[in-house]
Protein backbone atom coordinates (compact mmCIF):
# COMPACT_ATOMS: atom_id res chain seq x y z
CA UNK A 1 0.00 0.00 0.00
CA UNK A 2 3.09 2.21 0.05
CA UNK A 3 2.51 3.31 -3.24
CA UNK A 4 -0.88 4.70 -2.84
CA UNK A 5 0.82 8.04 -1.62
CA UNK A 6 2.60 8.44 -4.56
CA UNK A 7 -0.02 7.60 -7.39
CA UNK A 8 -2.35 9.96 -5.58
CA UNK A 9 -0.12 12.86 -6.03
CA UNK A 10 0.37 11.70 -9.43
CA UNK A 11 -3.27 11.32 -10.18
CA UNK A 12 -3.92 14.78 -8.52
CA UNK A 13 -1.34 16.54 -10.84
CA UNK A 14 -3.84 14.60 -13.43
CA UNK A 15 -7.04 16.06 -12.47
CA UNK A 16 -5.29 20.03 -12.22
CA UNK A 17 -4.28 19.13 -16.04
CA UNK A 18 -7.38 18.26 -17.04
CA UNK A 19 -8.99 21.14 -15.15
CA UNK A 20 -7.04 23.76 -16.95
CA UNK A 21 -7.18 21.88 -20.56
CA UNK A 22 -10.62 20.07 -20.61
CA UNK A 23 -13.22 21.07 -19.00
CA UNK A 24 -13.43 24.62 -19.74
CA UNK A 25 -14.13 23.40 -22.93
CA UNK A 26 -15.77 20.60 -22.97
CA UNK A 27 -18.37 19.52 -25.21
CA UNK A 28 -16.40 22.35 -27.89
CA UNK A 29 -14.59 21.32 -31.34
CA UNK A 30 -10.59 22.09 -30.26
CA UNK A 31 -9.98 19.89 -33.90
CA UNK A 32 -6.28 21.12 -34.81
CA UNK A 33 -4.88 22.55 -31.50
CA UNK A 34 -2.22 19.93 -31.06
CA UNK A 35 0.33 17.79 -33.40
CA UNK A 36 1.56 14.05 -32.52
CA UNK A 37 -2.17 13.20 -34.38
CA UNK A 38 -0.92 9.54 -34.82
CA UNK A 39 -0.48 9.05 -30.85
CA UNK A 40 -4.26 8.76 -31.22
CA UNK A 41 -4.46 5.55 -33.32
CA UNK A 42 -5.20 2.43 -31.86
CA UNK A 43 -2.87 -0.29 -31.91
CA UNK A 44 -4.44 -3.65 -32.05
CA UNK A 45 -7.69 -5.55 -33.72
CA UNK A 46 -9.43 -6.69 -30.68
CA UNK A 47 -9.94 -2.72 -29.40
CA UNK A 48 -11.01 -2.12 -33.35
CA UNK A 49 -13.89 -4.37 -33.58
CA UNK A 50 -15.19 -3.06 -30.40
CA UNK A 51 -15.49 0.05 -31.67
CA UNK A 52 -12.51 1.39 -28.89
CA UNK A 53 -14.38 0.49 -25.58
CA UNK A 54 -11.40 -1.34 -24.33
CA UNK A 55 -9.87 1.06 -21.36
CA UNK A 56 -11.87 -1.28 -18.78
CA UNK A 57 -11.07 -4.47 -20.44
CA UNK A 58 -7.64 -4.28 -21.27
CA UNK A 59 -6.16 -7.53 -20.25
CA UNK A 60 -3.80 -7.96 -23.11
CA UNK A 61 -0.36 -6.67 -24.29
CA UNK A 62 -2.32 -3.90 -26.26
CA UNK A 63 -3.05 -2.64 -22.69
CA UNK A 64 0.60 -0.52 -23.39
CA UNK A 65 -1.45 1.68 -25.35
CA UNK A 66 -4.76 1.68 -23.86
CA UNK A 67 -4.40 1.22 -19.80
CA UNK A 68 -1.08 0.50 -18.23
CA UNK A 69 -2.65 -0.98 -15.59
CA UNK A 70 -4.10 -3.68 -17.83
CA UNK A 71 -0.86 -5.90 -18.40
CA UNK A 72 -1.70 -6.84 -14.77
CA UNK A 73 -4.32 -8.79 -15.81
CA UNK A 74 -2.18 -10.67 -18.69
CA UNK A 75 -2.04 -14.01 -19.39
CA UNK A 76 -0.22 -16.94 -16.89
CA UNK A 77 2.45 -16.56 -19.18
CA UNK A 78 5.90 -15.35 -18.19
CA UNK A 79 6.74 -13.63 -21.38
CA UNK A 80 4.09 -12.41 -23.95
CA UNK A 81 4.26 -10.75 -27.32
CA UNK A 82 2.35 -9.22 -29.42
CA UNK A 83 2.28 -7.49 -33.07
CA UNK A 84 -0.12 -5.85 -35.01
CA UNK A 85 -0.81 -4.43 -38.69
CA UNK A 86 -3.60 -1.66 -39.88
CA UNK A 87 -3.82 -1.09 -43.18
CA UNK A 88 -5.39 2.29 -44.40
CA UNK A 89 -5.99 3.96 -47.06
CA UNK A 90 -3.30 5.57 -49.77
CA UNK A 91 -1.44 2.74 -48.78
CA UNK A 92 -0.61 4.03 -45.45
CA UNK A 93 -0.15 1.28 -42.97
CA UNK A 94 0.85 1.32 -39.00
CA UNK A 95 2.49 -0.93 -37.22
CA UNK A 96 3.16 -2.15 -33.59
CA UNK A 97 4.94 -4.11 -31.39
CA UNK A 98 5.05 -5.30 -27.86
CA UNK A 99 6.30 -7.56 -25.23
CA UNK A 100 5.17 -8.12 -21.67
CA UNK A 101 7.47 -9.95 -18.98
CA UNK A 102 5.91 -11.08 -15.56
CA UNK A 103 9.12 -9.34 -13.53
CA UNK A 104 7.71 -10.39 -9.63
CA UNK A 105 5.16 -11.93 -7.77
CA UNK A 106 2.73 -9.07 -8.28
CA UNK A 107 4.32 -6.55 -10.93
CA UNK A 108 5.26 -6.88 -14.95
CA UNK A 109 7.17 -4.92 -16.60
CA UNK A 110 6.53 -4.04 -20.78
CA UNK A 111 8.00 -2.37 -23.58
CA UNK A 112 6.40 -1.42 -27.11
CA UNK A 113 6.93 0.32 -30.60
CA UNK A 114 4.72 1.99 -32.64
CA UNK A 115 5.27 3.59 -36.25
CA UNK A 116 3.65 5.06 -38.94
CA UNK A 117 4.43 3.88 -42.64
CA UNK A 118 3.78 6.44 -44.90
CA UNK A 119 6.06 5.33 -48.19
CA UNK A 120 7.44 7.86 -50.34
CA UNK A 121 5.41 11.54 -50.77
CA UNK A 122 5.96 13.76 -54.18
CA UNK A 123 7.42 17.29 -52.96
CA UNK A 124 5.43 19.97 -54.63
CA UNK A 125 5.26 24.00 -54.45
CA UNK A 126 3.50 27.08 -55.42
CA UNK A 127 5.94 26.83 -58.55
CA UNK A 128 6.08 22.95 -59.45
CA UNK A 129 2.14 21.62 -58.34
CA UNK A 130 2.72 18.98 -59.61
CA UNK A 131 6.27 17.93 -58.85
CA UNK A 132 9.95 19.09 -58.41
CA UNK A 133 11.07 15.74 -58.81
CA UNK A 134 11.94 15.16 -55.31
CA UNK A 135 10.62 13.16 -52.66
CA UNK A 136 10.49 12.93 -49.00
CA UNK A 137 9.05 10.13 -46.27
CA UNK A 138 7.18 11.09 -43.16
CA UNK A 139 8.61 9.75 -39.99
CA UNK A 140 6.07 9.09 -36.85
CA UNK A 141 7.00 6.43 -34.57
CA UNK A 142 6.55 6.63 -30.67
CA UNK A 143 8.63 4.10 -28.19
CA UNK A 144 7.69 2.93 -24.29
CA UNK A 145 8.70 1.36 -21.35
CA UNK A 146 6.10 0.42 -18.90
CA UNK A 147 5.68 -1.06 -15.46
CA UNK A 148 2.70 -2.04 -13.78
CA UNK A 149 1.80 -3.76 -10.35
CA UNK A 150 -1.15 -5.34 -8.49
CA UNK A 151 -1.77 -3.57 -5.42
CA UNK A 152 -4.88 -5.12 -4.30
CA UNK A 153 -7.24 -8.19 -5.40
CA UNK A 154 -9.14 -5.60 -7.03
CA UNK A 155 -7.01 -2.63 -7.87
CA UNK A 156 -3.91 -2.38 -9.72
CA UNK A 157 -2.10 0.25 -11.53
CA UNK A 158 0.13 1.11 -14.39
CA UNK A 159 2.85 3.97 -15.71
CA UNK A 160 4.57 4.14 -19.14
CA UNK A 161 7.30 6.42 -20.32
CA UNK A 162 7.77 7.19 -23.89
CA UNK A 163 9.50 9.04 -26.66
CA UNK A 164 8.48 10.03 -30.18
CA UNK A 165 8.91 12.05 -32.82
CA UNK A 166 7.27 13.46 -35.80
CA UNK A 167 9.03 14.83 -39.02
CA UNK A 168 8.57 16.11 -42.09
CA UNK A 169 10.71 16.96 -45.07
CA UNK A 170 13.42 18.13 -42.95
CA UNK A 171 11.71 19.64 -39.92
CA UNK A 172 11.55 17.10 -36.77
CA UNK A 173 9.51 17.56 -33.18
CA UNK A 174 10.95 15.20 -29.96
CA UNK A 175 8.39 14.93 -27.08
CA UNK A 176 8.77 12.49 -23.66
CA UNK A 177 5.78 11.99 -22.67
CA UNK A 178 3.80 9.41 -20.04
CA UNK A 179 0.62 7.36 -19.53
CA UNK A 180 -0.98 6.65 -16.20
CA UNK A 181 -3.93 3.89 -15.73
CA UNK A 182 -5.80 2.41 -13.13
CA UNK A 183 -8.28 -0.81 -13.04
CA UNK A 184 -10.63 -1.17 -9.97
CA UNK A 185 -12.80 -4.80 -10.12
CA UNK A 186 -15.86 -4.22 -7.93
CA UNK A 187 -16.30 -8.20 -7.47
CA UNK A 188 -19.73 -8.10 -9.02
CA UNK A 189 -20.96 -9.28 -11.85
CA UNK A 190 -17.60 -9.33 -12.86
CA UNK A 191 -17.46 -5.52 -13.53
CA UNK A 192 -14.76 -3.43 -13.47
CA UNK A 193 -13.72 -0.10 -13.90
CA UNK A 194 -10.71 1.46 -16.05
CA UNK A 195 -9.13 4.99 -16.13
CA UNK A 196 -6.47 6.44 -18.52
CA UNK A 197 -4.39 9.42 -18.82
CA UNK A 198 -2.32 9.29 -21.94
CA UNK A 199 0.10 11.80 -23.23
CA UNK A 200 1.45 14.26 -20.90
CA UNK A 201 3.74 15.56 -22.05
CA UNK A 202 5.88 19.62 -22.31
CA UNK A 203 5.04 21.55 -25.30
CA UNK A 204 8.48 22.12 -27.62
CA UNK A 205 9.12 23.62 -30.70
CA UNK A 206 10.34 21.51 -33.74
CA UNK A 207 13.83 21.44 -34.96
CA UNK A 208 15.15 22.21 -38.66
CA UNK A 209 14.19 24.67 -42.15
CA UNK A 210 12.07 24.75 -44.05
CA UNK A 211 12.01 27.16 -47.81
CA UNK A 212 8.97 28.93 -48.59
CA UNK A 213 8.13 31.37 -51.30
CA UNK A 214 6.40 34.87 -50.59
CA UNK A 215 6.06 37.98 -52.83
CA UNK A 216 9.93 39.04 -52.16
CA UNK A 217 11.30 35.62 -53.00
CA UNK A 218 12.33 32.53 -51.27
CA UNK A 219 12.22 32.76 -47.17
CA UNK A 220 14.01 30.23 -45.30
CA UNK A 221 12.47 29.32 -42.03
CA UNK A 222 14.20 27.58 -38.75
CA UNK A 223 12.33 29.20 -35.98
CA UNK A 224 8.65 27.75 -34.85
CA UNK A 225 6.17 27.72 -32.56
CA UNK A 226 6.19 25.47 -29.81
CA UNK A 227 3.20 22.13 -29.98
CA UNK A 228 1.54 20.29 -27.36
CA UNK A 229 0.77 16.90 -27.23
CA UNK A 230 -2.70 15.12 -27.78
CA UNK A 231 -3.56 14.11 -24.21
CA UNK A 232 -6.21 11.45 -24.00
CA UNK A 233 -8.54 10.80 -20.98
CA UNK A 234 -10.50 7.66 -21.00
CA UNK A 235 -12.73 6.48 -18.90
CA UNK A 236 -14.72 3.03 -19.04
CA UNK A 237 -16.58 0.45 -17.71
CA UNK A 238 -17.18 -3.26 -18.66
CA UNK A 239 -19.63 -6.31 -16.62
CA UNK A 240 -20.08 -9.74 -18.05
CA UNK A 241 -23.79 -10.49 -18.09
CA UNK A 242 -23.11 -14.31 -19.08
CA UNK A 243 -19.58 -15.77 -16.93
CA UNK A 244 -19.29 -19.79 -17.30
CA UNK A 245 -16.94 -22.01 -17.83
CA UNK A 246 -18.59 -22.41 -21.74
CA UNK A 247 -19.64 -18.54 -22.54
CA UNK A 248 -18.74 -15.20 -21.36
CA UNK A 249 -20.53 -11.88 -22.86
CA UNK A 250 -18.62 -8.81 -22.08
CA UNK A 251 -20.56 -5.41 -22.53
CA UNK A 252 -18.58 -2.39 -22.25
CA UNK A 253 -18.94 1.37 -22.22
CA UNK A 254 -16.25 4.47 -22.54
CA UNK A 255 -15.78 8.24 -22.81
CA UNK A 256 -13.22 9.28 -24.69
CA UNK A 257 -12.32 12.73 -24.21
CA UNK A 258 -9.52 14.27 -26.14
CA UNK A 259 -7.68 18.12 -25.45
CA UNK A 260 -8.03 18.71 -29.02
CA UNK A 261 -10.92 17.29 -30.16
CA UNK A 262 -14.85 16.77 -29.51
CA UNK A 263 -15.53 13.93 -26.73
CA UNK A 264 -16.96 10.41 -28.04
CA UNK A 265 -18.61 7.76 -26.31
CA UNK A 266 -18.05 3.74 -27.50
CA UNK A 267 -20.04 0.73 -27.10
CA UNK A 268 -18.82 -2.94 -27.41
CA UNK A 269 -19.40 -6.29 -26.72
CA UNK A 270 -17.14 -9.25 -26.72
CA UNK A 271 -18.43 -13.28 -26.89
CA UNK A 272 -15.93 -15.79 -26.20
CA UNK A 273 -16.60 -19.97 -26.69
CA UNK A 274 -14.34 -21.90 -24.20
CA UNK A 275 -12.40 -19.01 -24.14
CA UNK A 276 -11.15 -20.32 -27.70
CA UNK A 277 -13.16 -18.37 -29.93
CA UNK A 278 -14.26 -14.93 -29.92
CA UNK A 279 -16.65 -12.70 -31.88
CA UNK A 280 -16.76 -9.18 -31.62
CA UNK A 281 -18.59 -5.39 -32.09
CA UNK A 282 -19.02 -1.80 -31.52
CA UNK A 283 -19.51 1.83 -32.42
CA UNK A 284 -17.84 4.98 -31.59
CA UNK A 285 -20.73 7.73 -31.72
CA UNK A 286 -19.84 11.58 -32.16
CA UNK A 287 -16.46 10.70 -34.16
CA UNK A 288 -15.47 13.36 -36.76
CA UNK A 289 -15.54 10.62 -39.32
CA UNK A 290 -18.10 8.49 -39.13
CA UNK A 291 -18.81 4.75 -39.02
CA UNK A 292 -21.01 3.44 -41.76
CA UNK A 293 -21.60 0.39 -39.66
CA UNK A 294 -20.68 -1.17 -36.32
CA UNK A 295 -16.83 -2.34 -36.15
CA UNK A 296 -16.39 -6.33 -35.83
CA UNK A 297 -14.15 -8.99 -35.94
CA UNK A 298 -13.37 -12.36 -34.43
CA UNK A 299 -10.63 -13.88 -32.66
CA UNK A 300 -8.73 -17.51 -32.27
CA UNK A 301 -6.91 -18.64 -29.52
CA UNK A 302 -4.31 -21.98 -29.73
CA UNK A 303 -3.13 -23.48 -26.84
CA UNK A 304 0.41 -25.32 -27.24
CA UNK A 305 2.47 -26.75 -24.54
CA UNK A 306 5.35 -23.96 -24.20
CA UNK A 307 2.07 -21.97 -24.20
CA UNK A 308 -0.03 -20.62 -26.95
CA UNK A 309 -1.18 -18.34 -29.85
CA UNK A 310 -4.22 -15.88 -30.56
CA UNK A 311 -5.05 -14.35 -33.45
CA UNK A 312 -7.45 -11.16 -33.98
CA UNK A 313 -9.23 -9.28 -36.60
CA UNK A 314 -10.89 -6.53 -36.87
CA UNK A 315 -12.84 -4.01 -39.26
CA UNK A 316 -14.23 -0.31 -38.98
CA UNK A 317 -16.05 1.15 -42.09
CA UNK A 318 -15.68 4.75 -42.54
CA UNK A 319 -18.27 7.08 -44.26
CA UNK A 320 -15.20 8.68 -46.56
CA UNK A 321 -12.09 6.91 -45.54
CA UNK A 322 -13.41 3.32 -46.63
CA UNK A 323 -12.15 0.32 -44.88
CA UNK A 324 -9.77 0.38 -41.78
CA UNK A 325 -8.08 -3.31 -41.39
CA UNK A 326 -6.18 -4.62 -38.88
CA UNK A 327 -5.15 -7.90 -37.92
CA UNK A 328 -2.86 -8.87 -34.41
CA UNK A 329 -0.70 -11.71 -33.26
CA UNK A 330 -0.08 -12.83 -29.71
CA UNK A 331 2.55 -15.21 -28.56
CA UNK A 332 2.38 -16.41 -25.00
CA UNK A 333 5.52 -18.38 -23.73
CA UNK A 334 4.95 -20.19 -20.25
Amino acid sequence: MKFLKPLLLIFSFCVLQLQAQILPTFGDSRTGGTGMQFLKIATDARSTAMGGAFVAIANDVSSLYWNPAGITGIDTGKVNFQLSYAKYFGDISGNFAGAVIKSGKYSFVGFNVFAMNYGKMDETTENDPKGTGRTFSPVQYSVGITYAKILTNSFSFGITGKFAQEGYAGVTVNNAMFDLGLKYDVGIKHTRFGVSFSNFGFNVAPTGTVSILKFNGQQTINNFSEISVPVFFRLGVAFDPIHNDKHVLTIAGQLNHPTDNNETYAFGAEYSYLKIGYLRTGYEFFADESNVLPSFGAGLKILRNFGGFTIDYGILTKSRLGNLQRITLGINIR
